[in-house]
């Protein structure tokens, strides 16, 4: 940690004006947060008040406890769609991996055997080029997509 301070005074950094700086903004935005939260209460408070003189007390509470209740609802279901999604795509890119390395093992493994025949040589090199090259472009059926 010694050693960081004089390197960055030798880059031309002022660590007292990054960690300045740094502070004002978490300030600064945490003051900002602090009011928008004060005016999205009192908004929920104004539209509690306002349903509550058209159908009463009782009623503007129920509707407003259903409406946060589905919004709370909405957002965990959200939440649960976007970590499944986010578990298919690292499953995926497993996979692509495991077969990548399956497919370069194997292709490493042929090649002695490649060249040792003249018939392999000219037909195998070409078919495994484009093997290659169709699981490199990611099975999709169509060319130029």
């Amino acid at each position: 940690m010694n050693l960081l301070v004089p390197l960055a005074a030798l880059l031309g950094f002022e660590i007292e004006s990054i960690t300045e700086r740094v502070r004002n903004a978490i300030i600064l935005n945490a003051i900002i947060v602090v009011f928008a939260a004060i005016g999205a209460f009192f908004l929920v408070a104004a539209g509690f008040f306002a349903l509550a003189d058209v159908l009463g007390v009782i009623y503007a509470a129920l509707i407003f406890a259903a409406g946060f209740l589905v919004l709370a609802l909405a957002v965990y279901l959200g939440s649960l769609i976007g970590k499944g999604r986010h578990k298919r795509k690292v499953a995926e890119k497993r996979r692509s991996g495991e077969t990548t390395a399956f497919v370069t093992t194997a292709a490493i493994t042929a090649l002695p055997v490649l060249f040792k025949s003249p018939l392999l040589r000219t037909v195998g090199i070409p078919a495994a080029a484009l093997a290659a090259f169709f699981l490199m472009r990611g099975g999709n059926d169509k060319i130029g997509e």
